[in-house]
C-alpha cells in the first residue's frame, strides 16, 4: 500500500468533474482502493473519494468507526428520515467547515471488492459520509450545500495562534 496525494481544491479542478463507471475490478483498482483507505487514515478522514486522489474513478472508501466499506459504483437509491444540520469538513478542503443539511438515513447500493451487489442501509454520521464522499463522485463538493453564514475557516498563522 502507498500513501497518495490528496487533491487540493485551490490546486486542481477535477474535484469539478463527474467520475466514469468502473467497468472492471481488479488488482490495480484493489490496490487503489487500499492506497485510498490508508491515504484517508493517515489525514485522519473519514471518507475518501476517487476524484479526491486525482483519480476519475466511482469509487469511495468510508470508515466513521464502525469499519472500513469500500465501495465501487456507489449510488443512493433512497433517502429518507428528513434532513439533519451538521458540521462537515473535507480532506481537499483543509481546515474549511460548515453546516450541512443531509439526509438522517440513506440506502447505498455498490459493488463490493469482489463485485458483488451490497445495500448498506446507513444513519447519522455514516449517512452523512456516504452522501458527502458520492456527492464528490459527481463533481458536487460540501461548500456546494453549506448553509450560509456557517462556512468557516481554521486555519491560523503562527502569529495568530501565538495571541
Amino acid at each position: 500500500m502507498a500513501l497518495r496525494n490528496i487533491v487540493n481544491y485551490k490546486t486542481d479542478d477535477i474535484l469539478r468533474k463527474k467520475a466514469k463507471s468502473v467497468e472492471k475490478i481488479d488488482d490495480k483498482l484493489l490496490t487503489l482502493l487500499d492506497d485510498m483507505a490508508e491515504t484517508m487514515y493517515e489525514a485522519n478522514g473519514v471518507g475518501l473519494a476517487g476524484p479526491q486522489v486525482g483519480v476519475l474513478k466511482r469509487i469511495v472508501v468510508v470508515d466513521v468507526g464502525t469499519g472500513l466499506f469500500k465501495l465501487i459504483n456507489p449510488v443512493i437509491e433512497k433517502a429518507e428520515g428528513g434532513e439533519e444540520e451538521d458540521t462537515e469538513g473535507c480532506l481537499s478542503f483543509p481546515q474549511i467547515y460548515g453546516k450541512v443539511k443531509r439526509p438522517q438515513k440513506v440506502i447505498v447500493k455498490a459493488l463490493n471488492e469482489k463485485g458483488e451487489n451490497i445495500t448498506l442501509e446507513a444513519t447519522d454520521l455514516l449517512a452523512r459520509a456516504f452522501c458527502h464522499e458520492i456527492d464528490h463522485l459527481d463533481g458536487v463538493l460540501f461548500i456546494d450545500k453549506v448553509i450560509k453564514g456557517t462556512l468557516v475557516n481554521i486555519s491560523f498563522t503562527e502569529e495568530q495562534k501565538d495571541k
